[in-house]
């Protein structure tokens, strides 16, 4: 059996288990279901794919140019910081989460 290629599959590439259907909840409440699948998710395997060649270009720069510049550890803070303030409350809640299931 052959296995299938990993580009060109959308989440199916980074996901490999099916995604249980879970119901939308209404804007403002958060889905607990969906909540604590996600927090297994992450925590089994907290690596993410991006595709930006901007961004790309300039961690690969940084690396380059800055000695011990590590391109995880930056996008890393970045990205936390950016999801941090566009979706504070839901943060507050796995930041929580994470630290009760450590």
């Amino acid at each position: 059996m052959r296995k299938k290629k990993a580009l060109g599959r959308g989440l199916e590439a980074i996901i490999s288990e099916p995604m249980p259907e879970v119901e939308i909840p209404p804007k403002g409440e958060i889905n607990k279901e969906a909540l604590e699948i996600s927090l297994q998710e992450a925590l089994k395997n907290p690596r993410i794919t991006l595709w930006s060649p901007e961004a790309t270009a300039v961690l690969r720069y940084l690396r380059k140019t800055i000695p011990e510049f590590s391109i995880s550890n930056e996008a890393s803070k970045l990205l936390e910081k950016a999801i941090k303030e566009k979706y504070p409350e839901l943060w507050n809640i796995v930041e929580k989460r994470i630290k009760e299931m450590e």
